[in-house]
């Protein structure tokens, strides 16, 4: 809480009787209440706007003229799908304007749990970036996996009591939620009960089951695919984030349902964005520079960057420019193309033309470590036996993590084993589970990746990160597997028995401890060689691609380490087909 004296000083510096530590001089202020440009000084005082107009200050930016918008914020991010320490991600995104982020952990929650959540939380304090960290609500994602910590609702309470935790993550068991299942509802009333924001996950609910999701008390989607899907849920109340990632990019299909009526309940968020992306085209400045091209007002987009969703998640400290707000300034040379010139938190520069102006320290990953524990491995556990000469297969749909559920005709040997045949796209895919030393390893068929050598082996697989693997013979895949437990997960590609390249993550095998330009150079070269050597599909980002085919809350077919998933049904399914 303020005291009186730092109140008064905040009030004397706005009057102007005294100076405020710091002014930015000549700006056009972007309005992001009136929806116009206010041009004059910002005067900031203790990291607060004290006001606009003409100010002195002890310290003063000459803004030249340039734009001066509310500091952005990504409505909803999961920072471990950047490959990168949370700290890391800050020194990336900051330089782009973005100072807040609401951020789900719940892929290092399904690994190491509370032990996750914990690492989360303290490495989000090594950053100028504020990130908003909320509990995981499913952990595992569904019960047809295995992960590496189950949170139920009776485990959530305190935490969520202690208000460390800003809100309920995205619930992403979204049929356990229309069918009123007891632990699903357990779970929202422990949100419900402290007042707690609830993010949703809905992709393709329509009608009365959209009804049931809505009425449960979840306020976000993030997984509307047309401009129907938006204002089906603005007019449930929803508010509804447009989704520019490095795997998903619904930005454009979006806007065209975006009016001027129902811009308000409208967010811009990434959900997953890698280093490359970011270093490429940059964040949610990319996102503005997108809505712009495709004909939105600026000052609309802007404030689906800024003030929607500061009031969405209740931050009413900030998505505006305005006295008594946190000082988070952008400073851009126009509303077109949105280049990042400076960046202003808590009234502090923390980027300058491109670059991160603090010094980074990062926190302890000790907890985070050692998250293998797979049990008797073989490579006979990659067999796949199928009574029948069509199979079920998972068929990949380029642009997206929506897979289609495929029948294939296969070739068998003898003992009715799929055999891999060079003149077909379908190729073995396993899921290995790393956790609880179940031994479980599932098998099934991918169609639509194209490699046709060698195998990939990832420890990220979403949602509950097992290891997953694709190949051309069982061979490779073993080999593939066993390094990667060796390295304590990450990526890794073989071709005939040899390591072709690796990135370690020793954070939870779902993050590197080394910085986004590494990682950036790590997966170019990772692609090139997956594209070049093992053939895989050119118009596929081959590792993201694949950590989804395990992703059981995404229509239509997955594969889970307990077996082959139905989303559309929401059961278990043969890989005979008839």
């Amino acid at each position: 809480m303020m005291e009186r004296k730092e109140l008064k000083k905040l009030i004397d510096v706005a009057a102007g009787r005294v100076p405020a530590d710091l002014v930015i001089k000549g700006c056009k202020v972007v309005d992001v209440y009136n929806g116009g440009i206010v041009e004059g000084d910002i005067a900031i005082v203790d990291g607060l706007i004290a006001g606009i107009g003409e100010y002195d200050g002890k310290t003063e930016v000459d803004a030249k003229g340039k734009y001066a918008t509310p500091g952005f914020i990504d409505s909803h991010i999961h920072i471990e799908s950047s490959y990168v320490s949370p700290e890391e991600l800050g020194r990336l995104l900051v330089p782009h304007g973005t100072t807040t982020i609401i951020a789900d952990p719940h892929e290092i929650a399904n690994v190491c749990g509370w032990k996750g959540i914990h690492y989360m939380l303290q490495a989000a304090q090594k950053t100028a970036l504020d990130i908003k960290v909320m509990l995981p609500s499913c952990v595992p994602a569904t019960p047809f996996e295995h992960a590496g910590a189950t949170i139920d609702a009776k485990a959530m309470e305190k935490p969520m009591q202690e208000g460390k935790l800003y809100g309920l993550g995205e619930f992403m068991n979204f049929p356990g939620v229309v069918l009123g299942h007891d632990d699903v509802l357990d779970k929202l009333l422990v949100a419900k009960k402290e007042g707690k924001i609830i993010d949703g996950h809905s992709p393709g609910l329509k009608g009365r089951e959209l009804n049931a999701y809505a009425v449960a008390g979840i306020k976000t989607d993030h997984e509307c695919a047309t401009a129907q899907d938006l204002q089906d849920r603005v007019s449930r109340g929803l508010y509804v984030m447009l989704r520019q990632g490095s795997a998903c990019h619904d930005l454009k299909n979006l806007i065209k349902g975006v009016t001027p009526y129902n811009s308000k309940r409208c967010l811009l968020c990434a959900d997953d964005m890698q280093p490359k992306t970011i270093l490429s085209v940059g964040h949610l400045d990319n996102s503005l520079k997108m809505c712009v091209e495709e004909g939105m007002d600026p000052l609309l987009a802007i404030q689906m960057a800024t003030l929607n969703a500061a009031e969405c998640y209740g931050l009413k400290d900030r998505g505006a420019i305005a006295p008594g707000l946190k000082a988070d300034i952008v400073l851009v040379d126009d509303l077109q193309n949105f280049h990042v010139a400076q960046v202003f938190i808590d009234g502090k520069e923390v980027a300058k033309d491109g670059q991160y102006q603090l010094p980074i320290a990062f926190h302890d990953i000790s907890d985070t470590k050692g998250s293998f524990h797979v049990k008797d491995f073989s490579k006979e556990k990659l067999r796949l036996i199928v009574q029948s000469e069509k199979a079920h297969a998972i068929g990949i749909l380029p642009g997206g993590v929506v897979t289609k559920k495929e029948v294939v005709s296969i070739k068998r040997d003898e003992n009715q084993a799929f055999v891999y045949e060079k003149d077909k796209d379908v190729v073995k895919v396993a899921v290995v589970e790393r956790h609880q030393n179940t031994g479980n390893v599932a098998v099934a068929l991918l169609r639509g990746y194209g490699i046709k050598a060698g195998a990939i082996a990832l420890s990220i697989a979403h949602d509950s990160h097992n290891i997953i693997v694709v190949g051309v013979n069982d061979e490779d895949m073993a080999f593939a597997v066993e390094e990667l437990i060796k390295q304590e997960g990450g990526i890794l590609l073989v071709k005939d028995g040899e390591v072709l390249e690796r990135m370690p993550m020793p954070i939870g095998g779902l993050m590197s401890d080394q910085s986004g330009e590494w990682v950036d150079e790590k997966l170019k070269n990772i692609h090139k060689i997956a594209h070049e050597v093992l053939q895989v599909n050119t118009t596929l980002e081959p590792i993201m691609t694949l950590c989804f085919m395990s992703l059981a809350v995404i229509p239509e077919l997955k594969l889970t380490d307990m077996g082959l998933f139905d989303v559309t049904q929401f059961k278990f399914i043969s890989i005979e087909a008839n």
